[in-house]
C-alpha cells in the first residue's frame, strides 16, 4: 500500500472515529441540551490546541455479543491542550457512544491521561457524562473504577484536579469527582447520585425525581458535593478557566502572579462594617475592598453560607480567603461550615496559596442538633487544617471573636504568622451580654433595678475585656489597625512571609478528624 493510500486510510478512520456514536446519537445529545464530548473539550481549551490520544482504542469484551459491537474510542476522549497558553490534560466521556459507559479500555484511557498529568505536573480536567459501569464487562468495569480512584488519590495535593458533571454520574462513578479538588455542575444537566430514583422507590417506597435526588442545585446547596454551579455549559466552562487563573499548575510552583491593581472605589472598607456588633453586613464586600480589582471567585457559594471561602489576589498574588459571614447565622461555625473551611484551607496549603482570614463570629453553633451531628468532630477539622498549614497565614479580626471560634479562626495559638485587629474587635471567652449575666449574676439579681444594672455591667465588661487591647497587651495581637490600613498591611505581611519555612515533626502523615 502506498503512503498516499495509507494517509487516506488514516483520514477515513479518523473521520469515522470523530462521529462518536453516530448522527442520531449526537442529535439525541443535542435534544437534551448537551454539547458533545468534543465540543466540550474545544470550548474549554484554547482554539486548535487539543491533541487527542488513543482515538482508535476499542473494547476487548466478548460476552453478550459484545464482540459484534464497535464503540469508537470506547466512549471516552482523552488528550492534552492549553488554557491561556498553559498545558493541561483532559478527558471527556462520550454519552453518544454506549451511553458513555465505563469498561476496562475506557478506564485505561482515563488512567493513561491521569498518569500523564501527574508525571508532567499539569492540571487534570475530567468531564463526566456516563450511564455508569458497563454491565456486560462485569468486574472489569469495577476494576477500572478502582484504578481511577487510586490515581485521583495519588494526584491529590500534587496537581489540581477538576471534575465537570455534564450528564449522569451514578453509582461508583461519583467517587472520582468526590476525590478531586473542585466539582462543577450545571442546572438541569448534572445528575450525581449513588442510587437512582428507581432504587429509592423500591427500597424505601419513596417517590423522588432525579433532579431532587442528585441534581445540580442539591449538590450546590445541600450536600456540598459541588463547588461551582452554572446555568449553562458555557458559563461552566468560563468558571473553569477563571479558576485556573488563580491556581498553580502543581504543588512545585506558586500561582502565576498578575499585575497589581487597586480595589474598585465603590468598595469603601470604612463604610462596609457597622460599628454595632449586632448589625449584619456582607463580608464579601470586605474581601472586595482589599482584593486586586475587587475580584473575588467564591467557592461553594450556596453551601454553608455562614462561612465564605474563595480566591482573590493581593498585589498580584493569589490569596485564599476564609471569612465568617455575619449575614448568615451571625457567621457561626457549624458542622457544614467547618467542613467547607477545613477542606479549602488544606487545598490552599497543598498548593502554596497564602491564607487571609477575616474573623467576625460569636463561636460554634450551640444546640442538640449540632451536638448529635458531631460538631465537635467537624469543628476540629478547622483547627486541624489551620494548625497543619505551613503557608503564610494572616488573620484580621473585624468585630466578634469569642470562645472556641476565636481560637479556630487562625489564631496566634494555631501559629498564625500575623494577627491584626480593628478597633471594633471584641476578643473574649463569650459575648459581653452572656459574660455579664454570669459574672455579675448576684449583683444583678439583688439590684433595685436589675435591667439597668445588667446594662451597666454589660457596658463595664465590654469596656474592660471585649476589645482588642487586652489581647494586644499579651502579644496575641500584633497590631490594632485602622480599617483603611488593612490592604496595605496585608500586602506587607504577604511580602514579608513569602519565603516562610516551617520545620514539622517527622511522620508519615497526621490523622485529621474525618
Amino acid at each position: 500500500m502506498s503512503l498516499k493510500r495509507n494517509v487516506l486510510d488514516l483520514r477515513k478512520r479518523k473521520e469515522i472515529a470523530l462521529q462518536g456514536g453516530g448522527e442520531e446519537a449526537i442529535k439525541k445529545q443535542a435534544a437534551m441540551g448537551k454539547l458533545t464530548a468534543r465540543e466540550r473539550i474545544e470550548a474549554i481549551l484554547d482554539k486548535n490546541s487539543f491533541h487527542e490520544y488513543d482515538m482508535f482504542v476499542e473494547h476487548q469484551a466478548k460476552d453478550f455479543d459484545m464482540d459484534k459491537k464497535v464503540f469508537h474510542g470506547d466512549g471516552v476522549i482523552i488528550g492534552t491542550g492549553t488554557i491561556y497558553g498553559e498545558p493541561v490534560c483532559i478527558y471527556a466521556q462520550d454519552f453518544t457512544v454506549a451511553g458513555g459507559s465505563l469498561g476496562l479500555m475506557h478506564a485505561r484511557k482515563i488512567s493513561k491521561i491521569m498518569d500523564h498529568a501527574l508525571k508532567m505536573h499539569v492540571p487534570l480536567i475530567g468531564i463526566n457524562d456516563s450511564g455508569g459501569a458497563r454491565i456486560q464487562e462485569g468486574v472489569d468495569s469495577l476494576a477500572g473504577y478502582g484504578d481511577i480512584f487510586f490515581r485521583n488519590t495519588q494526584a491529590s495535593g500534587v496537581i489540581p484536579q477538576l471534575s465537570v458533571i455534564l450528564g449522569p454520574c451514578a453509582g461508583g462513578a461519583v467517587y472520582s469527582p468526590a476525590l478531586t479538588d473542585f466539582v462543577f455542575v450545571v442546572d438541569n444537566i448534572s445528575k450525581m447520585f449513588i442510587t437512582g430514583p428507581e432504587v429509592v422507590k423500591t427500597v424505601l417506597g419513596e417517590e423522588i425525581s432525579m433532579e431532587e435526588l442528585g441534581g445540580a442545585r442539591v449538590h450546590s446547596e445541600i450536600s456540598g458535593n459541588a463547588h461551582f454551579f452554572a446555568l449553562t455549559e458555557q458559563e461552566c466552562f468560563e468558571q473553569i478557566k477563571k479558576l485556573l487563573t488563580f491556581l498553580p499548575w502543581s504543588n512545585r510552583v506558586k500561582a502565576r502572579p498578575f499585575p497589581p491593581r487597586n480595589p474598585r472605589a465603590e468598595y469603601n472598607i470604612e463604610k462596609i462594617v457597622p460599628a454595632d456588633p449586632t448589625q449584619p453586613y456582607d463580608v464579601r464586600d470586605v474581601i472586595r475592598a482589599v482584593a486586586d480589582d475587587s475580584d473575588f471567585l467564591e467557592v461553594q457559594q450556596a453551601f454553608a453560607p455562614n462561612i465564605v471561602v474563595g480566591f482573590g489576589r493581593i498585589h498580584g498574588e493569589t490569596i485564599g480567603f476564609v471569612a465568617n459571614q455575619p449575614r448568615v447565622m451571625a457567621g457561626v461555625l457549624d458542622c457544614d461550615s467547618s467542613d467547607k473551611a477545613g477542606r479549602f484551607i488544606r487545598f490552599c496549603d497543598a498548593f502554596n496559596i497564602p491564607l487571609v482570614t477575616l474573623e467576625d463570629m460569636p463561636g460554634y453553633l450551640p444546640g442538640a442538633e449540632q451536638e448529635y451531628a458531631g460538631v465537635i468532630r467537624h469543628g476540629a477539622k478547622v483547627l486541624y487544617a489551620y494548625s497543619e498549614a505551613t503557608v503564610p497565614k494572616i488573620t484580621v479580626i473585624l468585630r466578634k471573636a469569642y470562645g472556641g471560634g476565636y481560637i479556630a479562626m487562625n489564631s496566634r495559638h494555631l501559629k498564625a504568622d500575623f494577627m491584626f485587629a480593628w478597633p471594633t474587635a471584641e476578643i473574649a471567652v463569650m459575648g459581653p451580654e452572656g459574660a455579664a449575666n454570669i459574672i455579675f449574676r448576684k449583683e444583678i439579681l439583688s439590684a433595685e433595678n436589675p435591667e439597668e444594672t445588667r446594662k451597666a455591667k454589660v457596658a463595664e465588661y465590654r469596656e474592660k475585656f471585649a476589645n482588642p487591647y487586652v489581647a494586644a497587651s499579651k502579644g496575641y495581637i500584633d497590631s490594632v489597625i485602622e480599617p483603611e490600613e488593612t490592604r496595605k498591611i496585608l500586602i506587607h505581611a504577604i511580602e514579608v512571609s513569602s519565603n516562610k519555612t516551617v520545620m514539622t515533626p517527622a511522620k508519615k502523615h497526621g490523622i485529621p478528624p474525618f
